[in-house]
């Protein structure tokens, strides 16, 4: 059949499956949101309050479904916008497919009104991009960037379509979405058996579960071969949630902010078996005395990520759960009891804890998993409040915990909630905040309230950039240099204005009674919840220092 281009990308979309869209309008793309304003009742849009928080949003919308999230947005500024959300979520390998317009053919390269090379902009952010000026080439283009975006290691793909090819004619006709394939050809025997030897003659093994082994839903994969030889295991930030952290085995985090058992467990293991992570300098610090009295297995699908960060002694590369699907079976049931005292002695001396005689961030974050039993999504921004929601609140599940760990964006969180909560309507979504963060894009509350999604919005609201300050107190003699928020919001009334529900914290037995209220409602509700500015992070690793120097507020004293 004859359709236009905008109509084209309306019916792609609806070949991959794609129900909801993330985006904002302007000259450029206006025939392709004139093809949507016709396809309504197929394709849900979700007109956000700035384009950033439509990148976001796209995001947390795939994080939680597992889909290819959407985000639209015109020429100029409006892809620019983009690029945040489409750099965050190529660091964390999110699917995506961002589709921006462009100004017609006949005027690239003329500084035309709103014209930018968008493509050029996110080369480096991308997992793959494209410039359709033809409409006879789109289809094609977008059916292959929801194939890349989906397939091997997942990430964001931008499409920029010229307005004239949105608006001209050409043959349409159905075509069924590729399947995507596990990668599974890389897979050696040789690479499977020496990791059955490693693993067989390994005393004191210790397993590190990152984002690649959510990716590839290995979670019930890795709980088999913890217990099936005996291991206790840790987790980044991506990996969260991927081994439960209610299991006897799980020691928390490891890295700069990880628990003491996990980061001395590791400094003194004989094998790490690393799934789906990538060793950002976050989590190993000193990378040449990183973990050195072990030898260290790597299992993950990306072939460039073997020996970029840290020399490994053998890898294993292919799909995470295909992996472990087929060295599982090939390893005997093993016991290492002596091993596992020590790590258990690790976590009776150095339990996470924090001050309980004032309200803090760890306070509110635990009486949120009590009252909701772990049963939540979590979504945070960056910074303390990240890390207070990576320690205490425990993950049973992966895809429950959304953040954007390799960028470290702040504004993250609150566009992902607003997505995480589209996509899973039945679930609870709960974005974390510090005030510093909130303020990035507070603005998508308006979003929230316009269509009726009920995310909680906590804020953490300390008047300070708090980990920035953190910073400053520990290493940077207490000169306090432009973090400290000095001024007269009012997060309550703010909420208010935007049609939400507003609610302040300043007790700790006011917690529960203002989250439970919250949870009950069933519309936008921001929490703010105020914490002293000098609140800190512990454990903390210095930034370059091994695993072994990590302290918390005892050893200052």
């Amino acid at each position: 059949m004859q359709l236009t281009g905008a109509e084209i990308i309306i019916e792609c979309l609806k070949e991959q499956g794609v129900d909801t869209v993330f985006g904002y309008p302007g000259g450029a793309i206006l025939d392709v949101y004139d093809a949507l304003y016709k396809h309504s009742g197929e394709i849900r849009h979700i007109l956000t309050s700035h384009e950033q928080g439509a990148s976001h949003a796209a995001d947390g919308y795939a994080r939680a479904t597992g889909k290819v999230g959407v985000c639209l947005a015109t020429s100029g500024p409006g892809a620019t916008n983009l690029v945040t959300g489409i750099a965050t979520a190529y660091m964390d390998s999110v699917p995506m497919v961002a589709i921006t317009a462009n100004v017609g053919k006949s005027l690239l390269g003329r500084d035309s009104f709103q014209e930018v090379d968008i493509a050029g902009i996110t080369m480096p952010v991308t997992k793959h991009n494209f410039i359709v000026k033809d409409v006879e080439m789109l289809a094609p283009v977008l059916r292959r960037a929801f194939h890349i975006a989906r397939s091997g290691r997942p990430g964001p793909v931008l499409v920029d379509i010229t307005k004239n090819a949105t608006g001209a004619v050409t043959e349409y006709e159905y075509k069924k979405p590729e399947p995507i394939v596990r990668v599974s050809e890389t897979i050696r025997e040789e690479d499977l058996e020496r990791a059955v030897q490693m693993i067989s003659a390994a005393k004191r093994p210790f397993i590190f579960v990152g984002g690649g082994a959510s990716i590839s839903k290995a979670s019930a994969e890795v709980t088999e071969l913890a217990h099936k030889i005996g291991a206790p295991v840790c987790d980044s930030l991506m990996g969260k949630g991927v081994f439960s952290g209610e299991d006897p085995l799980y020691t928390g985090m490891l890295g700069m902010h990880g628990t003491k058992p996990s980061n001395f467990g590791v400094a003194h293991c004989d094998l790490l078996i690393t799934i789906g992570a990538r060793f950002s300098e976050r989590v190993t610090g000193d990378t040449s005395r990183f973990a050195k009295k072990a030898k260290i297995l790597q299992i993950d699908i990306d072939p460039a990520e073997i020996n970029k960060n840290v020399v490994v002694d053998s890898s294993i590369i292919g799909d995470v759960r295909t992996v472990l699907q087929m060295l599982n079976p090939r390893l005997p049931q093993m016991e290492h009891k002596e091993w596992l005292a020590e790590i258990d002695a690790l976590k009776n001396k150095y339990p996470l804890k924090f001050d309980e005689n004032h309200l803090t961030g760890p306070f509110v974050l635990q009486e949120l998993y009590r009252i909701t039993k772990g049963d939540a999504l979590i979504v945070t921004e960056v910074g303390q409040n990240q890390m207070w929601a990576a320690q205490f609140y425990k993950y049973r599940k992966p895809g429950t915990f959304l953040t954007s760990g390799g960028l470290g964006t702040m504004g993250y969180g609150l566009g992902a909630s607003l997505g995480a909560k589209l996509g899973c309507p039945d679930k609870l979504v709960v974005n974390v905040a510090g005030d510093g963060c909130f303020r990035m894009n507070m603005n998508e509350i308006a979003t929230a309230v316009r269509y009726n999604i009920p995310i909680v919005q906590l804020v953490l609201n300390n008047h300070v950039l708090g980990m920035v300050r953190q910073w400053q107190t520990l290493f940077y003699g207490r000169r306090y240099s432009a973090t400290v928020l000095e001024d007269q919001v009012d997060f309550v009334k703010l909420a208010e204005a935007m049609g939400a529900e507003g609610i302040r914290v300043t007790k700790c037995e006011e917690v529960a009674p203002a989250l439970e209220k919250a949870i009950s409602l069933g519309r936008p509700v921001v929490l703010d919840c105020i914490i002293d500015s000098d609140d800190k992070v512990f454990p903390m690793m210095p930034a370059g220092a091994p695993l072994e120097e990590t302290f918390d507020a005892d050893d200052l004293k």
